[in-house]
C-alpha cells in the first residue's frame, strides 16, 4: 500500500494524478494534514483536489477518478421541475438570491440529515474555511426565497468559469432544485461548461450530471479557470435559459 502524503502548512498539494486508486483503500483521497486557509483552498480547487473530512479526522483532500460533473447543457428539467419553475418565476415574492445570506446557507447546509450518513462532513472548521473563502469572492450562495424566507439554496465554489458545487439544503419542496436551476441557468448565461459535483449519486444523474475521467476534468478546469467568470447576481431573465426549451415528450 503506497504511503499517504502528509502535508504541513502552507505545503504545496500533490499532483492530483498521484491519488490513490483502486488499488488502495480509499480510492480518491490524495493527502492528510494542511490547512484550509484561503489560499490553500484556491490551490486546491485550481489543482481540481477538495477537503472532505468528519469531525474526529485531519484534514483530508480528495481527487477522485472518474469525476461526477454536470454540463449545464445536460440538465434535465423534468417536466414537474419545469412547472414548478414556471411557477416560482411568475409569482410575486419568489426569488433567486445570489450570495445574501451565505452564513446561513452553509449553516444549514452542515445541519442537512444526509441519506446513510449519521454526522456531517461541513464540520466546523470547514464552516469558518468557506465563509473566509466567500469574503474572499470564491465561494458564492445560491438562494431560494419565497415570501421573505429563505427557503433552501446550495453554495459553490468559483475560480473564472470553473465552478464547483459543494453542497444543499431545502426547508420546502423543491427549493434545493430551484436554487440549482438557477445556478444552471447563470451558468449557461455566463458561458460556464460544466458545474463539479465531485461524487457520484443517483440524485445527480436525475438531474443529467455523469462522470468524467480525472484527466479531461483537471484540462477543463486549467482552461476555464483562466476566463471571466460569471457576474454573481442573477436577474429573473436568466430563467429564459430553462424555461424557453422544448418540454420533454416524458416525464
Amino acid at each position: 500500500m503506497r504511503q499517504l502524503p502528509w502535508l504541513e502548512p502552507g505545503d504545496t498539494l500533490p499532483d492530483p494524478a498521484s491519488a490513490w486508486d483502486e488499488r488502495d483503500p480509499v480510492p480518491g483521497l490524495l493527502a492528510a494534514g494542511g490547512s484550509l486557509d484561503v489560499d490553500t483552498l484556491m490551490q486546491a480547487y485550481g489543482r481540481c483536489v477538495f477537503p472532505w473530512f468528519s469531525d474526529d479526522q485531519p484534514i483530508l483532500w480528495w481527487s477522485p477518478d472518474p469525476r461526477m460533473v454536470l454540463r449545464v447543457n445536460d440538465f434535465r428539467l423534468h417536466r414537474s421541475l419545469r412547472k414548478t419553475l414556471s411557477r416560482f418565476a411568475a409569482t410575486p415574492g419568489c426569488e433567486l438570491r445570489i450570495d445574501h445570506d451565505f452564513g446561513t446557507v452553509i449553516q444549514a447546509c452542515s445541519q442537512s440529515p444526509r441519506a446513510g450518513q449519521s454526522g456531517t462532513w461541513i464540520v466546523p472548521d470547514m464552516v469558518k474555511a468557506y465563509t473566509q473563502l466567500h469574503r474572499a469572492g470564491h465561494a458564492h450562495s445560491v438562494e431560494t426565497w419565497i415570501d421573505g424566507e429563505l427557503a433552501g439554496g446550495l453554495y459553490c465554489v468559483a475560480l473564472g468559469r470553473a465552478v464547483f458545487g459543494e453542497s444543499m439544503f431545502t426547508r420546502r419542496p423543491d427549493a434545493s432544485k430551484i436554487a440549482l436551476a438557477g445556478l444552471v441557468a447563470l451558468c449557461r448565461r455566463a458561458g460556464v461548461e460544466m458545474i463539479d459535483c465531485q461524487q457520484n449519486t443517483s440524485h445527480l444523474a436525475s438531474l443529467g450530471a455523469r462522470e468524467i475521467p480525472r484527466a479531461r476534468f483537471v484540462s477543463h478546469v486549467a482552461r476555464a479557470r483562466k476566463q471571466a467568470g460569471p457576474q454573481w447576481q442573477f436577474d429573473p431573465v436568466y430563467w429564459s435559459e430553462l424555461l424557453s426549451e422544448r418540454p420533454p415528450l416524458s416525464t
